[in-house]
């Protein structure tokens, strides 16, 4: 069992907050999608009610370890500000004495966010020195960053040896959902896997097609995979362990579906110059950027007959328009289909908020990798750190 922040008396308490605001960030300092930002206001709120004080920590990007301007969480500070219509002090390091003091001399209901935890590398390195830094920090910490609890990080397994230890109401809702959803589903079930990186999803597609009805595949993975089973020209070559992965994946498996056409652009080619083709068309010096119109009938076809959808990765590269037919028709297949519907992964969620879509499914997770790795039912280590946490005694 895991605590949630409910099962605290956080009154006038320092509460330290793991927070996923990695989020795209302009040129301007603006923020373009303010989605995980926007989903971690109610525990903000919550604690603001019980009159905390309260210390956010994130990273952004990824520094290596070194301060990196463009990567500050100074954009997010003032966004927050706004979000919540009340100061939110923002400090130039997440540890040492300048910090310290500065968290010292909090009173109740104030915000102070930390800057981006990466700047340090004993942050990722899972150092535990630097994890009793940032615990010095608060007397409660609290995790609300399910993006992140598949990383073994000071700031998500570390600070809980430390500190009572409990999950904010993002979290808390993200761990139910899914649970909910992969225990109570409602056949038939689709789950729908796009992007880019093959190798992180491979096994997530053998174990779905153990348990969903139909699987379906697009974005650049499916024409990996494609590639590898010599139908497609297209697709990078992987390292010999990752080749056996992808040959071990039954592609004659009725409840897989791949794309059987594309729309493709000439590499490198001029403006415009753009077609869609069976696979069998495909030229080498051409380059995949979406599904194409007869996958896209085969695909929405499948997702008509859902009564539960599971979601992650878009299907082409939605950024250019011309490209964000197959990601656009799947959506709305799924809206149409009025099956129940959970949705994850950056990318997607910015497809969704870019068109309006967003209200229209059931839950946007606000983890990509976390949800994927949730799905795999893997060990996460940020919910391993609370479980173990709930059972510790702290003085």
């Amino acid at each position: 069992m895991m605590k949630t922040i409910r099962d605290f008396d956080l009154n006038q308490k320092r509460v330290l907050v793991r927070c996923d605001f990695n989020v795209d960030i302009g040129q301007k300092g603006e923020i373009l999608d303010g989605y995980k930002i926007d989903r971690t206001i109610p525990t903000i709120n919550y604690l603001l009610e019980k009159r905390a004080k309260i210390i956010l920590m994130s990273h952004l990007g990824r520094p290596k370890g070194k301060r990196v301007e463009s990567l500050s969480l100074k954009p997010v500070a003032k966004s927050l500000e706004k979000d919540l219509k009340r100061p939110v002090k923002f400090l130039s390091d997440c540890v040492g004495p300048k910090v310290t003091a500065a968290v010292q001399k909090m009173k109740p209901g104030e915000i102070v966010l930390l800057e981006n935890l990466r700047f340090h590398k004993e942050e990722e390195e899972n150092d535990p020195k630097f994890a009793q830094a940032l615990s010095r920090l608060g007397e409660f910490y609290i995790n609300d960053g399910f993006g992140v609890i598949h990383r073994a990080h000071a700031s998500i397994v570390g600070v809980p040896r430390f500190l009572p230890s409990a999950m904010g109401l993002l979290l808390e809702e993200e761990v139910k959902t899914l649970s909910e959803a992969v225990e109570k589903r409602l056949p038939p079930l689709v789950a729908i896997i796009g992007g880019v990186k093959l190798e992180t999803k491979v096994k997530l597609i053998k174990k779905l097609l153990q348990r969903a009805d139909h699987v379906i595949l697009g974005g650049k993975i499916a024409y990996k995979i494609l590639r590898v089973k010599g139908l497609c020209l297209h697709g990078l070559v992987y390292k010999e362990e990752v080749l056996q992965m992808i040959r071990s994946i039954d592609i004659a498996n009725p409840k897989l579906h791949l794309p059987i056409d594309a729309d493709i652009l000439l590499k490198n080619g001029t403006e415009g110059y753009f077609r869609s083709a069976s696979l069998g068309q495909l030229r080498k010096e051409e380059e995949i950027l979406d599904i194409g119109p007869e996958t896209i009938r085969v695909f929405t076809d499948v997702i008509s007959k859902a009564k539960s959808v599971i979601w992650n990765g878009p299907l082409g590269k939605f950024e250019d328009e011309r490209f964000a037919k197959g990601s656009l028709a799947v959506a709305h297949a799924i809206i149409r289909s009025r099956a129940f519907s959970i949705v994850g992964g950056g990318d997607t969620s910015t497809l969704l908020k870019k068109y309006n879509l967003i209200k229209e499914f059931d839950f946007v997770s606000t983890g990509g990798g976390a949800m994927l790795a949730f799905l795999e039912e893997e060990n996460l280590p940020g919910l391993q750190a609370l479980r173990e946490a709930s059972q510790r005694s702290y003085r």
